[in-house]
């Protein structure tokens, strides 16, 4: 079933594993090679776990010597610790597992991995692209001519580098759905031919603005095949740029810290930037992260934005020149009101997307919302920077049910009262047995204990901090500093969060950190136990009693990705001779049947970025498939899991070091020669069938 593969060293320190320069300039403005901005010295968790549990019994640590030496003084990693009837299923799985169709939902053949410059799916699936960037979707939208785009053109139609995606169901249209997208960044070197990224042109930076943000576009269902088409000019279709207004919402609306020239009230911003990913709320709007905003703001100098990443000098796309609000300088309180999460209504084009303060500001990968059992909204969301924190909201007014305007003026109001708290591990084996090479420790896993730490409540009548020295607007403002002054646990670039819907547990997609044991930096630890991490690991979180609104938690690390050959990766248990290899987790997802679909970004094994499923529970727990490969160059963001359908989002391709939009470096969509343009493709099962059954 899986490919043998050798382990690939790559030897650069990317933000993103494998992946490019040419991405690290324009996704992220080379964040990995900036100072960290985390210069507090709050534990790790490796720290966090050597103080709590050097008390550990030295039998312990005794016993872990014997079983190395049983091994062998050459061994890496020591078998998982299990019950008998853990290991009685885990023999049984080994001698069936050739013969056995799978966990149900992933009963494919999985795609080998690969570096073909196309989107490889199973044997028996078939694709289409469903939209490209510049396909017009609003009234009075031309054609896409990437010899002569506009601000004005671009503002109609499908914006630029599709991530999250989400789609939603479009009551009395039948067959149609709402596709949801963002558009998180732009690369000037493939869009525009001739760009001169010293000198870019009015034109071409007002095209960027207008090909950021947000798509909204009705799309139409071949019942016969499985095909998605847009629907153009349909009436819900949209477009939210870089220059629409939002509208600022909850404890930090109105502060002096988000007031500017252009917006003395501190209420109206235009635009959102680098959006990531999201997720989609059970009263029925769209939730959109912020993600790397920093990288378009130029000439800061205060202690502040170097916390954020935000440089001192000019930025990569050069919008001060255009816009005095990117610089600094000009508007030190701008950069505030990014970073935050975005509230779309995709069933009302009429109405402003609201910023979320309540949900604090920094580097979102996304926003994904569970309900506690009285109906109350909790929210995950992840800031995706090495050694930076994850994040919980729990709301204080409950969700009512119903479609009235009245209903959704309630439940749109949702994210504006509750508590923020940050995470902090405790793991539960000693410092002795975690070595950096990704060995597991006695007890047979990576595991422990945690709580989440409040930071500031907000309510009708105001917000209260719960952190010493910093008001609540300041927290909600400045949530990086707020979560350093608690001592919050710094993690490996905590990126999408999803609980899942069939057992309330949830997982936390850290992708990498190859920062990790090098040099002075922090050594491994129990949750991040490689050093120069370049695959990255899934965290799995259980909430006191299963309840959202719990406060405390415990955690093991449900896979450690990389080549199943390599000894420092763990499937859950699962047999590794019988998984596909991953690496670089980031976006997350879940099917009908409970099992965790991942998407990759910066695969450091020498392929292409894929999506893989995995089963999450009962005797196939840790069985993990590739389910398809991205083109020459490209990330893959978004994914959908419907029962007959999986949506994924192929960000940039082409984007590979030496490409230009003169000189593409991949053929994907459109054939040889053409202008690469970022794109959304539906798979589904040529019989019709439900997908991986």
């Amino acid at each position: 079933m899986r490919i043998q593969l050798p382990i690939v060293s790559v030897n650069n320190d990317s933000h993103h594993g494998g992946r490019a320069a040419l991405t690290c300039r324009f996704r992220c403005g080379d964040a990995c090679f900036h100072e960290v901005p985390n210069t507090t010295t709050n534990p790790y968790v490796g720290d966090v776990i050597a103080d709590a549990l050097s008390r550990r019994t030295v039998m312990r640590a005794a016993a872990v010597v014997t079983a190395a030496t049983a091994v062998g003084a050459s061994a890496t990693v020591a078998a998982p610790k299990a019950s008998a009837a853990e290991s009685a299923a885990a023999t049984a799985a080994t001698s069936t597992r050739h013969a056995s169709r799978g966990a149900r939902g992933l009963r494919f053949e999985p795609v080998a991995p690969n570096t073909a410059d196309t989107v490889t799916i199973p044997d028996g699936y078939a694709q289409n692209v469903v939209i490209r960037w510049g396909e017009p979707i609003l009234r009075g939208a031309p054609a896409f001519d990437p010899e002569n785009q506009t601000a004005e053109s671009q503002s109609k139609q499908f914006g630029y580098n599709n991530d999250f995606l989400a789609l939603l169901p479009l009551p009395g249209e039948r067959h149609r759905q709402v596709l949801v997208a963002n558009h998180e960044y732009t690369d000037e070197v493939l869009m525009f031919r001739g760009y001169d990224a010293a000198n870019p042109t009015k034109q071409q930076v007002e095209v960027a603005w207008a090909a950021h943000g947000l798509s909204a576009v009705v799309v139409e269902e071949d019942r016969r095949s499985g095909k998605l088409t847009p629907v153009p000019r349909h009436p819900l279709n949209r477009r939210v740029t870089a220059t629409s207004e939002f509208k600022v919402t909850g404890p930090a609306a109105g502060s002096d810290l988000l007031k500017t020239s252009a917006d003395p009230t501190g209420t109206k911003v235009l635009g959102t930037l680098n959006n990531c990913s999201g997720g989609v709320t059970p009263w029925g709007t769209t939730l959109h992260g912020e993600e790397n905003f920093n990288q378009y703001f130029a000439n800061a100098t205060r202690a502040t934005d170097k916390r954020y990443g935000i440089g001192a000098a000019a930025t990569e796309r050069k919008w001060e020149r255009f816009d005095k609000r990117f610089d600094v300088a000009q508007e030190p309180n701008e950069p505030h009101r990014f970073g935050f999460v975005v509230e779309l209504d995709p069933y009302d084009p009429t109405a402003k997307p609201r910023k979320r303060t309540a949900l604090g500001r920094f580097k979102h990968e996304g926003a994904t919302v569970r309900l506690t059992d009285d109906g109350r909204p909790v929210v995950y969301s992840g800031d995706d920077e090495r050694f930076d924190y994850f994040y919980k909201f729990i709301g204080s007014k409950r969700m009512k049910k119903g479609s009235s305007r009245a209903v959704r003026e309630h439940n749109l109001s949702l994210l504006d009262e509750g508590t923020l708290y940050v995470a902090k591990l405790t793991g539960d084996s000693p410092a002795i047995e975690i070595d950096g090479t990704g060995k597991l420790p006695a007890d047979g896993e990576f595991d422990g204990s945690g709580e989440w730490i409040p930071l500031a409540t907000a309510t009708a009548k105001g917000a209260v901090s719960h952190v010493e020295g910093m008001t609540a607007e300041e927290v909600f403002v400045f949530t990086r500093l707020a979560g350093d002054k608690v001592g919050a646990t710094k993690m490996d670039r905590p990126e999408d969060i999803e609980p899942n819907p069939h057992t309330g547990k949830v997982y936390v997609a850290l992708t990498n950190n190859s920062n990790r044991g090098v040099g002075s930096n922090a050594k491994a630890d129990e949750a991040n136990p490689r050093n120069a991490n370049k695959h990255g690991q899934i965290l799995e979180l259980t909430e006191r009693w299963n309840r959202a609104d719990s406060k405390k938690f415990a955690w093991t690390l449900f896979l450690v990705a990389g080549d199943p050959s390599d000894p420092a990766t763990y499937f859950a248990g699962f047999p590794k001779d019988d998984v596909s290899p991953i690496s670089c987790p980031d976006n997350v997802a879940f099917d009908s049947y409970g099992n965790l679909w991942i998407s990759t970004d910066g695969n450091a094994l020498g392929n292409h970025d894929g999506l893989f499923g995995v089963a999450t529970r009962g005797d196939r727990r840790g069985e993990l498939k590739q389910f398809l490969t991205m083109p020459n160059g490209a990330e893959t963001c978004g994914p959908v899991i419907q029962e007959r359908r999986v949506l994924v989002a192929v960000q940039h391709p082409g984007e590979i070091d030496g490409a230009t939009a003169e000189k593409p470096l991949s053929a994907w969509p459109d054939g040889a020669g053409k202008i690469n343009r970022p794109a959304v493709v539906a798979v589904w099962r040529k019989d019709g069938c439900d997908i991986g059954v």
